[in-house]
């Protein structure tokens, strides 16, 4: 399996194709992913089509060491976690992988990177080591060859500056920030933003009041004063992410899958339209497991977009107890 195989997917056979192999090959060679298919009696050789295929609960990465490369580790990702709770881990081997896919995948939804300046506010990812958030966008910033492009911590009136003025003199500007820190802005500045595309990556990270998505992206619209708040949605376990341009439905590249599950029965895969867990088959996990069950609810609609509804509550994923064996 190369790297050609997952980047140059065009259509939802290769897709099928390629993910078959790749479940065989990270059935065989992740020792992890093994004994858990194995506790399920699942045989490998009858799984034929991606409703067959077993996905591992996220928490696993907390826990184990989730790989199905014989080659080093070359980085670490680590979750930003909660004070007392474990982090996710997931430990790389081919960090190329990683670059292509957050590239190709920008590139699908936005074109060319030297097209935008790139202005990142996460102070909670910047804040700690290890985040695959701050890799991605700090290759951004480079790749965007803009010498106005970069990080902002906590100077917020220098940003909010910075925000109006590349955005009076017609640049085309991408900010992304998390959820929290976009609100810390708008509460010293209001703006009438025309070139500037505002990207969340959500999470309060306890620092606000969760909120709905709605009410949400309302304030953020009429505090940056744009018409539609684009979303990022990634995790640490994954080397992919899927994009919203508006209203919180995203699109996957086509290396990376949504399919919805049961949220009591956890080997039961649910239709079109109905509301369950999110199972995401992300391709270019090909060197730690593609198949994961995530603590997300969403819902898949018919052109293959979808939407995040929320989290299981407290974080636990019923009728999936499958955590020790």
């Amino acid at each position: 399996m190369t790297k050609n195989n997952i980047f140059n997917i065009s259509n939802r056979v290769d897709f099928e194709k390629v993910s078959i192999k790749i479940f065989q090959f990270q059935a065989t060679h992740n020792l992890v992913y093994n004994s858990f298919i194995n506790y399920l009696n699942v045989d490998v050789k009858k799984v034929k089509k991606l409703s067959q295929i077993p996905f591992l609960p996220i928490q696993f990465f907390k826990t184990h060491k989730i790989v199905s490369s014989k080659n080093e580790v070359t980085q670490t990702f680590l979750s930003s976690g909660t004070t007392g709770l474990q982090q996710s881990k997931h430990f790389v081997t081919d960090i190329d992988l990683y670059e292509q896919s957050f590239k190709k995948g920008f590139e699908k939804f936005y074109g060319n990177i030297e097209n935008y300046t790139v202005l990142a506010l996460l102070p909670s990812y910047l804040e700690r080591k290890g985040s695959s958030l701050i890799y991605m966008v700090d290759s951004l910033i480079k790749d965007s060859k803009k010498l106005e492009s970069g990080f902002y911590l906590h100077n917020l009136e220098e940003l909010s500056k910075k925000l109006e003025i590349l955005d009076k003199t017609n640049n085309k500007v991408l900010l992304i920030g998390v959820t929290y820190a976009l609100l810390d802005l708008l509460d010293l500045h209001k703006f009438h933003l025309k070139n500037t595309i505002i990207m969340e990556t959500g999470g309060m990270k306890g620092r606000r009041k969760e909120m709905i998505r709605e009410e949400l992206h309302q304030i953020l619209c009429e505090g940056f004063g744009v018409n539609a708040i684009h979303s990022e949605y990634g995790m640490t376990e994954l080397l992919s992410q899927a994009y919203s341009k508006g209203n919180g439905i995203f699109e996957c590249p086509p290396w990376m899958k949504i399919i919805i599950r049961d949220t009591e029965d956890a080997l039961t895969i649910l239709p079109n339209g109905k509301s369950g867990g999110i199972n995401v088959i992300d391709l270019a996990n090909i060197n730690s497991c593609s198949f994961i069950a995530t603590q997300d609810l969403g819902k898949v609609y018919q052109n293959n977009t979808f939407e995040v509804l929320g989290r299981f509550d407290n974080s636990d994923i019923r009728g999936c107890n499958l955590m020790v064996f």
